[in-house]
């Protein structure tokens, strides 16, 4: 899963960028305002962490207009105002946690994985939908309770599915999920994943919607 990081702190960005990666996720990290609302622009995130003290202007803007476009991509706030006016602000114009600097990263994966798992609409830690269950943090996967084996690259494309299920998600989405874990930009590299994913779990529970993506129904049977 993608995660935009929105830090200037080049002590602070580098160790979180580093922190999460090892925790399996892969960051896009900017430091300006500008290049954060570019980023933003772009529908392949998971989450984001905003800082709210930045070079070129406010991380509260940077959320106001995310959220003017109806983007309700979860954003997780760090900074080190810890006064409660500041975190009711924050939280009044759209942010969806708060964590105050300096923090633990176990705590900061922990409240990530939260956000992602509600945003997603799953209660537990492993997601279902139907017959599959796919765990993100343990990186396993079953259909009716049979574990599946699947690459690096399929467990990705998938876990983009399960989490935007009875979606639609686009190509261009899930090529960047796999082409940020090494893949070349092969045109076909897709569509040979999906294949495989589909000879794995079953040809009806990945639909393909032509000129547009791919979606797995959450309730498929």
């Amino acid at each position: 899963m993608k995660i935009l990081l929105i830090e200037d702190d080049l002590q602070l960005g580098k160790a979180v960028a580093r922190a999460l990666e090892q925790s399996g996720f892969e960051i896009c990290w900017v430091r300006m305002v500008k290049d954060a609302l570019t980023q933003m622009a772009q529908p392949n995130f998971a989450v984001i962490l905003l800082d709210l003290g930045l070079p070129d202007g406010s991380g509260l803007d940077c959320l106001q207009q995310l959220r003017t476009t109806g983007d309700t991509t979860p954003v997780l706030v760090l900074t080190a105002r810890d006064a409660l006016e500041d975190k009711v602000v924050v939280l009044d114009a759209g942010a969806d946690d708060y964590l105050v600097k300096p923090f633990a990263v176990p705590e900061l994966v922990s409240r990530i994985r939260a956000l992602v798992r509600r945003s997603a609409g799953y209660a537990s830690q492993v997601w279902q939908a139907g017959p599959l269950s796919l765990d993100p943090v343990g990186q396993r996967v079953s259909m009716d309770g049979q574990p599946i084996s699947l690459s690096p690259r399929e467990f990705v494309i998938l876990t983009e599915l399960v989490r935007n299920a009875g979606q639609v998600v686009r190509k261009r989405q899930l090529e960047s999920a796999f082409f940020g874990q090494g893949d070349g930009a092969d045109s076909n590299a897709l569509e040979v994943h999906i294949h495989h994913l589909r000879r794995k779990l079953g040809t009806d529970l990945i639909q393909t919607v032509r000129g547009v993506g791919y979606m797995l129904n959450r309730s498929n049977s």
